[in-house]
């Protein structure tokens, strides 16, 4: 099969589809892959190596498009990449589609099938390509909440983990899957006063024994999030219905009620965000003000990362891309029964029913 890694063209992404690593194990399965001059220099990568691993090496995201029937890069298209589109081509990558009605309409008038990575579900739940994202995005979501809760970036002039004598941030995090449980982990290892709001027990049970009681659990009702959203310092929203559209769950008058300077990161502004004066932002201009309190949603926080990112997600991507790339995807789907979960649009219908339901559009099953 023909592969591309087209360079991505939002200037505030720096993340690359796959390394050279992955090329070479691509085109050592006999593939020819297809990567864009430039593509991996924002992570440290340079054109040398993926010409030693075996790539062709072109100069514009056209010829990408053009030459291959596999198209493997991070964030959801542009305009100018969606024009190039066609019914043979195969997207494989982050797309978020339930929060982006336009881009879904355009996507579906391509013919097109667009593979989503966050959709891609195993049967026990873990999400293999979501996953090391949301990893990455947790314990930063923590690091830039400390950044702009400093009096010099806007914030109340609070230490998260304060020092003796002196009390320590409030840390609220709403949601507990893999993100809140990583920016769990590095608030509480900042020292930080910490509470988890889920509405999964089993979750809540297990954050209990594993921090021995040190951080505070609540199960997810209005009640426990409004007081919880009072008193938070920084507060972290991680909520997730995958390929669905984030439930607002804290509301501007829950929001009022915080203390001037404290921080809020929306970790799930991808698929609409969990607060209600949540608006995407980009690493460029991260944060704006609502009420006093910063507000940072970014909509590719790993994005900040792009080694660790990259290479930390390459296993998953290159799993299914190697046996979509031999056998097909109808045959690939059977061999991880997962990807037909990803598939999200197939011969201009949406296949994905929370995508569908979130954007009031039209489900259709895929259909082999």
């Amino acid at each position: 099969m023909k592969i591309g890694i087209p360079k991505e063209k939002n200037n505030d992404e720096s993340r690359v589809g796959l390394t050279p690593a992955g090329v070479g194990q691509l085109v050592l399965d006999g593939n020819e892959v297809y990567v864009q001059k430039g593509a991996g220099l924002a992570t440290g990568i340079t054109d040398e190596e993926y010409i030693s691993s075996g790539a062709i090496m072109v100069d514009t995201f056209e010829e990408i498009y053009e030459k291959a029937t596999l198209i493997i890069k991070v964030e959801k298209p542009l305009e100018c990449e969606i024009k190039l589109l066609k019914p043979h081509h195969i997207l494989y990558a982050y797309l978020h589609l339930a929060a982006h009605k336009e881009t879904t309409l355009k996507l579906l008038e391509t013919g097109a099938t667009c593979i989503a990575f966050e959709t891609i579900i195993q049967e026990d739940g873990v999400k293999p390509i979501l996953s090391p994202m949301s990893e990455v995005a947790g314990r930063m979501a923590v690091q830039v909440g400390s950044f702009y809760l400093q009096k010099n970036n806007g914030g109340m002039g609070k230490l998260l983990g304060g020092v003796p004598g002196v009390e320590r941030g409030k840390v609220v995090v709403l949601g507990a899957g893999v993100a809140g449980q990583s920016a769990i982990k590095t608030a509480f290892g900042m020292g930080a006063e910490v509470t988890a709001i889920d509405i999964d027990m089993n979750k809540l049970r297990y954050l209990d024994d594993n921090y021995k009681s040190q951080i505070t659990t609540l199960y997810s009702t209005p009640r426990n999030i409004e007081k919880a959203v009072s008193e938070a310092d920084l507060l972290i929203g991680t909520v997730l219905i995958p390929g669905g559209k984030t439930p607002c769950l804290v509301t501007k008058k829950y929001i009022n009620t915080m203390q001037k300077g404290s921080v809020i990161v929306d970790v799930a502004i991808d698929q609409g965000g969990c607060f209600e004066t949540s608006k995407i932002t980009t690493l460029e201009n991260p944060t704006y003000v609502v009420d006093g309190v910063v507000h940072y949603c970014v909509g590719n926080m790993a994005g900040a990362y792009p080694i660790t990112a990259t290479v930390s997600v390459e296993n998953s991507i290159l799993k299914y891309a190697r046996e979509i790339a031999s056998k097909g995807l109808k045959r690939a789907c059977t061999v991880y029964p997962e990807l037909l979960g990803g598939i999200n649009i197939m011969n201009e219908r949406v296949t994905c029913r929370k995508v569908a339901d979130s954007l009031g559009l039209d489900y259709v099953g895929v259909g082999f």
